[in-house]
């Protein structure tokens, strides 16, 4: 079974830039595909980005292109979430998911971290 865990949200000021990891306790074919859901109080949770581990596929939500970026450590099985320009908006809880497809709906991913808090002061 594969574990993510999360590091690196916190309290940001808006404008401001914060950098998310998800650390994969091991990479098999299976899970070819790591991505972000972010999830606010009372919403459904909502696609951010995914990638493979190539880097050849990356998908951005539209909410956040431009201001995101995904990137990996092969060597690590780290997964990063450079966040940028941060807005109220994007306060929410983020988490790590790992899966076979590079799908934008949250019931595809077969494992999930537990979540990390990004809260943006305005």
């Amino acid at each position: 079974q594969v574990q993510l865990v999360e590091s690196g949200g916190g309290l940001v000021q808006a404008g401001g830039s914060l950098r998310l990891s998800c650390a994969a306790s091991r990479r098999t074919f299976s899970i070819n595909f790591m991505g972000w859901f972010r999830q606010a109080p009372g919403k459904e949770r909502e696609f951010v980005t995914v990638t493979n581990w190539s880097g050849s596929i990356t998908k951005y939500a539209d909410s956040v292109k431009g201001r995101f970026t995904i990137s990996r450590d092969n060597a690590k099985n780290t997964m990063y979430l450079q966040i940028n320009s941060l807005g109220p908006e994007d306060t929410a809880v983020y988490y790590c998911a790992a899966g076979s497809t590079s799908s934008t709906s949250y019931g595809s991913y077969d494992y999930w971290g537990q979540g990390t808090q990004v809260t943006v002061s305005s």
